[in-house]
This record gives structure tokens, C-alpha cells and sequence, in this order.
């Protein structure tokens, strides 16, 4: 079972207990959340894709940490033109473990009340 998943702007490939580094999430350390914004679930027999998003389903995450990516170097240069700029940064992370993905309830048959004549 798996899903695609929207977080922070960028979609991710996410089944039950595995870890993923997302975007930096605002969320504390150990406390759930949820997302809601799923583009494809599938269960393994059948697939759902969204128009934009599958309705019913939902993706509980822990967050386990909040780190820093491994520095990025930006480095400017132009010819003959004694022009050179050096920067660089850390892109902010979150370590977060998908708990479970809920699975879309049975829609339940709507019976009709039968009109007597």
C-alpha cells in the first residue's frame, strides 16, 4: 500500500512505516501530523487518482526531528571581469515516519424509501 502525497510544496512517494525527509515542517518534535492533500492511493489490488486529491484518505506522520541539509555551495564568476561571489546554504529539514495511511470507508448503499401508490 501506498500514496502520493503533497508536503510543503513538493509530492512524495510514502507507504506505512518508513522515514522521509520533507521540506521543514513547523510542527514540534513527536507530535502527529496529518495530511490531507493525497494525489494516488493504491492498496495493491486498485489504484485511485485524484482530480486533484482522493477524497477519504488521510496520512498520519510522527515527526521525528528537525535537522540541516549538507551545505550548498553558490559560486559566481564572470571572465575578465574580476567579478567572483561565493555563497552558500543549509536547506532546513524534518525527519518525519508515515504511521499510517487510512484507507477510504465502504461507501454504504443509499435504500430509497419505496413510495406506496
Amino acid at each position: 500500500m501506498f500514496a502520493v502525497v503533497d508536503i510543503a510544496g513538493s509530492q512524495f512517494k510514502v507507504e506505512e512505516n518508513k522515514k522521509y525527509y520533507v521540506p521543514h515542517l513547523t510542527s514540534e518534535v513527536n507530535k502527529k501530523v496529518i495530511f490531507d492533500s493525497v494525489l494516488l492511493y493504491s492498496d495493491g489490488k486498485s489504484i485511485k487518482i485524484g482530480n486533484p486529491i482522493v477524497k477519504g484518505i488521510k496520512v498520519q506522520a510522527k515527526v521525528l526531528e528537525h535537522i540541516k541539509d549538507n551545505k550548498i555551495i553558490v559560486f559566481k564568476k564572470k571572465r575578465r571581469k574580476s567579478y567572483k561571489v561565493k555563497n552558500g546554504h543549509r536547506q532546513q529539514l524534518t525527519r518525519i515516519e508515515i504511521t499510517k495511511i487510512s484507507k477510504p470507508r465502504a461507501a454504504k448503499p443509499k435504500v430509497k424509501a419505496e413510495e406506496s401508490e
